[in-house]
């Protein structure tokens, strides 16, 4: 088999609803498709999701690289040898995870249906479906309690909620929450790197009403050290995010204890073949780990929660990213019923774009 031809197309994607965390509000996601063709009649798909701020992309940046660097490097090479053909581009997009992710993707999916089996179940097929939390971006406490019971009502059993500029407005507001909603659905904080020690301590020990499951991300991604001293001081699992962007940063958390758990982010780290490297190390130093996202269409969604089904060390999921956009291209790549993903049980990541 070989790749016959490649193309893309950019999709600007509006959010339904602007959200706020601690560095930036976001009202709209460039998200590029990527197409790869072969002489068996099997086309790849994959997408990328560039965020200056985590992956240092922008649309422009990857479409660049696509024109240059990605076409010429797959043009009339044999797909189903895709670690082979990911360490060819690797050296290349070293600082474009993004865009390595996409190609990822879309090999993968040209394994998958090749196989004819979904790329969950060539992974192990651990579990086939997962639990996803629900995101609440930074608001005020009566806007919170509004968007919390509005998504417990829909169903989620999971709400991950934003903060980092204001701690104690921010544990108010948890503990709000837990009252409001009861002691059934659980509650995650991501600080995005908001926080200073002090007041990541202090963050945890005053919302110990309220049961928060775990904390991601409460201080600056620069200083892996700071995030260990928050995990040495409190009583719930420290999760890193910003702080983890490939395997070396995987094993120097896990040498040295600084976390609890990992954030494993498709777009952030280059896609499933990277992410199950650093699910690996995670797993071999007794790290949980969960598969994030960014503001992603439903075909990136997908591969998320594939390498989430296929493996038994990813127990949580954060997958919300496609909910909120408009007019997604591959809306109906993931299945979701009150809070549950389920993958389409169709042949690699399970849906065909048409372009």
């Amino acid at each position: 088999m070989k790749i016959t031809n490649v193309s893309f197309f950019t999709a600007h994607l509006k959010l339904k609803e602007p959200y706020t965390i601690a560095y930036e509000t976001i009202s709209s996601a460039p998200n590029i498709f990527l197409k790869l063709e072969t002489n068996n009649d099997i086309t790849g798909f994959g997408c990328a999701a560039p965020d200056l701020a985590v992956t240092g992309e922008t649309y422009q940046s990857v479409q660049k690289v696509i024109e240059e660097i990605i076409k010429p490097t797959l043009i009339g090479v044999d797909p189903l040898r895709f670690t082979y053909q990911l360490n060819k581009l690797k050296p290349h997009l070293l600082n474009q995870s993004s865009a390595m992710a996409m190609v990822d993707m879309a090999l993968y999916d040209i394994l998958g249906k090749y196989a004819r089996l979904p790329i969950y179940k060539i992974l192990g097929g651990f579990r086939d479906r997962i639990k996803t939390s629900i995101t609440i971006g930074i608001l005020s406490t009566e806007e919170t309690l509004i968007k919390a019971k509005e998504f417990t009502s829909k169903g989620f059993k999971i709400l991950k909620i934003k903060g980092g500029c204001n701690v104690d407005e921010d544990i108010e507001r948890m503990i709000k929450i837990r009252e409001t909603i009861g002691p059934n659905i659980d509650l995650r904080f991501d600080a995005n790197q908001g926080y200073t020690v002090v007041e990541s301590i202090k963050f945890v020990h005053e919302t110990r009403s309220a049961k928060i499951e775990m904390i991601e991300q409460p201080t600056p991604k620069g200083e892996p050290n700071l995030l260990g001293r928050v995990t040495r001081k409190v009583h719930i699992p420290v999760m890193a995010d910003e702080s983890l962007l490939n395997l070396g940063d995987a094993f120097r958390l896990a040498r040295r204890d600084l976390v609890d758990t990992v954030n494993i982010k498709l777009m952030k780290v280059g896609g499933l073949n990277e992410a199950l490297q650093i699910n690996a190390v995670a797993k071999a130093a007794n790290l949980e780990a969960m598969v994030g996202c960014m503001d992603e269409s439903a075909l990136a969604i997908s591969a998320g929660l594939h390498f989430a089904l296929g493996r038994q060390n990813v127990e949580y999921a954060d997958l919300d990213g496609h909910l909120d956009l408009l007019d997604d291209p591959a809306e109906g790549a993931v299945i979701l019923k009150e809070g549950t993903l389920y993958p389409t049980e169709k042949p690699g990541l399970g849906f065909n774009l048409d372009f």
